[in-house]
């Protein structure tokens, strides 16, 4: 029986042997009684090339086959004599599944902006820089998992609906089963949400790290990975709103520790793609980052720098730059001052740390200086900040007075406080937005082009 094979798989082991494959028309040239045709079933990132010629009982229906169109091929392996590629396949019989339209198939052999692929957002993973993106997301995703799972880590999934605000941004999307044409209202005129679905206020969440933090004091070290929302009206390269996030939180583990997790975490998961994607990256580098192959050896084989937030504002202060955005002790570091931190000083990624706990979250730990907690960013070249994570507040009384000036201090979180009550330990914690991983490690400029199906302020499009 004819062996069906993915194109990726084929190899010398299948030379002179029968095969069947499947795929789509990527290209179709003719020369004197010979059809060439590149075939691309996604499994790798230039297909193969199939030899067709005049003999086959459909040829001249094989001579107008338009890109897009689906065929099994059934044939041999051979060596290919063509520059570039090791193998192709001598057709016997080639079947059309589905025709292309021709020319109203709208991925013709020319190049197409990825603005205008946006457009067409279920046909775009058929284009050669989308295939690329998508084969490495899937990479880099089963990666994530791999080194969690490796180090004995439990995978968590934590509530998508919630009534806790984790950042405490207010940037959050609400949900509700209420009729919007009926709203029902209090005594005061307010939306009565004791009449919702849940009985109370609820929203999509932009966190799971709460949740998270309830199985790590029971597991010591779990991960989520999961979607999240952010209702921010950035309608930016960077920024989506909807997007996976990977929360990883340890018990028993303090800042330091956390530093030394991360790293390991971001050499694995560059190298996993350095070692199974070269013929994607070497494609992503050509169109679209020179330097990409070049940044991410750098980074799997370099050691972090690791900077407190005071030391990074004096180094930016004296470095004669001029930077768009202010610049001075209390106030946040922007992409340009990241950027200059990596690239000008260190050359080197970067773990940032004690940030003014001023313009951190409230359940991060205060230092000893009562004016700075435990936080870290990890700062990469060419992008700024990748990671954003800390030692979490352990002491009750503590946290208790930092929920108090964010006015937290109510029944909603309630149940995070015992978790400092009934057998606190100190932990810590990060946060990795997926999306700007891959599209860091894949080179790509907006952050649109690297999720299937990009969530922005005004549009939600397929």
């Amino acid at each position: 029986m004819t062996q069906r094979l993915r194109i990726s798989s084929i190899n010398k082991d299948q030379i002179n042997q029968p095969v069947s494959l499947n795929g789509w028309v990527r290209t179709r040239r003719d020369s004197k009684g010979i059809t060439f045709i590149q075939l691309y079933d996604g499994s790798n990132q230039n297909g193969i090339q199939v030899v067709a010629d005049e003999v086959l009982k459909n040829y001249q229906e094989i001579t107008k086959l338009s890109t897009g169109a689906s065929l099994v091929i059934h044939g041999k392996v051979v060596e290919s004599p063509a520059k570039g590629q090791d193998f192709e396949i001598h057709a016997a019989e080639i079947e059309v599944i589905g025709d292309s339209a021709g020319d109203q198939y709208p991925l013709q052999k020319k190049g197409h902006t990825l603005e205008f692929l946006r457009e067409i957002a279920h046909l775009r993973p058929r284009t050669n820089t989308l295939g690329a993106v998508f084969r490495i997301r899937n990479t880099l995703s089963w990666a994530i998992h791999s080194f969690f799972q490796q180090r004995n880590f439990l995978y968590v999934q934590t509530p998508i609906i919630t009534a806790n605000d984790a950042e405490g941004a207010g940037e959050m999307f609400r949900v509700t089963a209420l009729n919007l044409e009926n709203l029902p209202c209090d005594s005061q005129g307010k939306v009565n949400y004791e009449e919702d679905f849940f009985g109370t206020d609820v929203s999509l969440t932009v966190s799971g790290q709460l949740g998270a933090e309830v199985f790590a004091l029971a597991f010591t070290d779990v991960y989520t990975f999961g979607p999240t929302f952010r209702a921010e009206k950035s309608n930016t390269s960077r920024h989506l709103a909807e997007f996976w996030m990977i929360e990883p939180e340890m018990a028993f583990m303090d800042l330091r520790g956390i530093l030394s997790l991360t790293e390991d975490f971001l050499k694995y998961v560059i190298g996993e793609c350095l070692e199974k994607h070269e013929h994607e990256l070497a494609f992503l580098q050509k169109m679209y980052e020179p330097d990409l192959l070049e940044t991410l050896k750098h980074i799997h084989q370099t050691e972090f720098e690791t900077l407190t937030y005071t030391e990074a504002i004096d180094i930016l202060q004296k470095s004669g730059e001029s930077f768009e955005f202010p610049l001075k002790w209390g106030l946040g570091l922007q992409s340009e001052h990241e950027r200059f931190l990596t690239e000008k000083h260190v050359k080197k990624p970067i773990n940032l740390i004690n940030y003014p706990k001023e313009i951190k979250a409230f359940y991060m730990k205060q230092n000893d200086d009562e004016k700075t907690v435990a936080a870290m960013d990890v700062l990469f070249p060419r992008l700024g900040e990748i990671v954003g994570g800390s030692q979490r507040e352990d002491s009750l009384e503590m946290l208790s007075a930092r929920m108090k000036e964010h006015g937290l201090l109510n029944d909603t979180y309630d149940w995070y406080l015992d978790l400092r009550r009934f057998g606190t330990v100190p932990h810590s914690g990060f946060g990795l937005g997926f999306e700007r991983l891959v599209q860091f490690v894949s080179g790509m400029k907006n952050i649109r082009d690297v999720i299937p199906f990009p969530r922005v302020p005004g549009n939600a499009n397929f």
